[in-house]
C-alpha cells in the first residue's frame, strides 16, 4: 500500500468517525427537544432541509438521526408527508417495577428518579409559570404548613405541592412522570407515622426547604429553583441514606 492510499484510508476513518459524533450529537438534541415536547407528538419534524441549515450537517446524519429515533419508537417517518413525532411507548412499568416504600434503598433510587425530574422542573416553573400556577404552588406549600402546625402527616401535601410545580414547568411530561411515581416520591412510611410527627427539627427544615423553592420561583429566578430544589432533594436522599444506616447497625 502506497503512502497516498495509506493517507486515504486514515482520511476516510477520519470522515467516518467525524459523521457518527455528528450524528450522536444531531440524535441527542431531537430526542431532548421530542422528550420535552417540541414537535409534539403527531406534529413533523423540521424538513430534510432545515435541519441541515439549523445544524450545519449533512443528509447523510440527519437520515442516520432520523434512523436512530425511529428504532427508539420516537417518530415515524411516511412517505412523502414528513418525520412525525410519536407518543413516547411506556417505560413506567420497566421504571417504576419494585419501587417498595417500605426498603429504604427502593426510597433512595426513586428519590435519584425524582432528582433527575424535578430539578429541571422547577428551573422551568420559574421560566414558564403562570400567576394561577404560582398561585396554585404557594396555596399547595401553605398546606404543608398547615399539616406541619397540626400535627398531621405531611405526606400528601407534600406531593401535591411537587405536582403544582411540575404543572407549572408547563411541560406535560414532567406532570405524567410525577403522576406515575405517585405517593411513592414522597415515601415518608419508611421512617413511620410516629417518626415523621414526632421530629419537628426534620419538618422545620423540610418546610425551610420548600420555602427556597417556592421563593426562587416566585422571584422568576430558574437557576435559585433549580438549586433549591437539587439541595432538598439531595438532602432527602440524606436522610434517607442516614436511615438506612441506622437500620443496618441495629440488626
Amino acid at each position: 500500500m502506497t503512502v497516498s492510499d495509506m493517507e486515504n484510508v486514515h482520511n476516510k476513518s477520519l470522515a467516518r468517525h467525524r459523521d457518527g459524533s455528528l450524528t450522536r450529537n444531531l440524535t441527542n438534541i431531537l430526542r431532548e427537544n421530542i422528550l420535552a415536547g417540541n414537535p409534539a407528538p403527531g406534529e413533523k419534524l423540521p424538513s430534510e432541509a432545515k435541519l441541515i441549515k439549523q445544524h450545519n450537517v449533512s443528509r447523510t446524519v440527519i437520515r442516520e438521526a432520523i434512523s436512530v429515533l425511529r428504532e427508539e419508537g420516537l417518530v415515524e417517518p411516511r412517505q412523502g408527508a414528513g418525520v412525525f413525532v410519536l407518543e413516547p411507548s411506556s417505560i413506567a412499568g420497566p421504571i417504576l417495577e419494585g419501587i417498595d416504600p417500605k426498603r429504604i434503598s427502593s426510597v433512595v433510587e426513586a428519590l435519584e428518579l425524582r432528582t433527575a425530574i424535578e430539578v429541571e422542573a422547577a428551573f422551568l416553573a420559574a421560566s414558564r409559570c403562570s400567576p394561577q400556577q404560582e398561585e396554585n404552588i404557594i396555596r399547595a406549600f401553605q398546606e404543608v404548613g398547615n399539616c406541619i402546625k397540626n400535627g398531621r402527616s405531611t405526606a400528601k401535601a407534600d406531593f401535591a405541592l411537587h405536582l403544582a410545580i411540575a404543572e407549572a414547568s408547563n411541560n406535560r411530561r414532567f406532570v405524567d412522570l410525577i403522576n406515575l411515581l405517585g405517593g411513592d416520591m414522597i415515601p415518608r412510611a419508611a421512617f413511620g407515622q410516629r417518626a415523621e410527627i414526632a421530629s419537628a427539627s426534620y419538618l422545620d427544615k423540610l418546610h425551610e426547604e420548600h420555602r427556597r423553592i417556592v421563593t426562587a420561583i416566585s422571584n422568576r429566578d430558574p437557576l435559585a429553583a433549580r438549586e433549591a430544589m437539587r439541595d432538598h432533594l439531595a438532602g432527602s436522599q440524606r436522610r434517607y441514606r442516614a436511615y438506612l444506616n441506622t437500620q443496618a447497625a441495629n440488626l
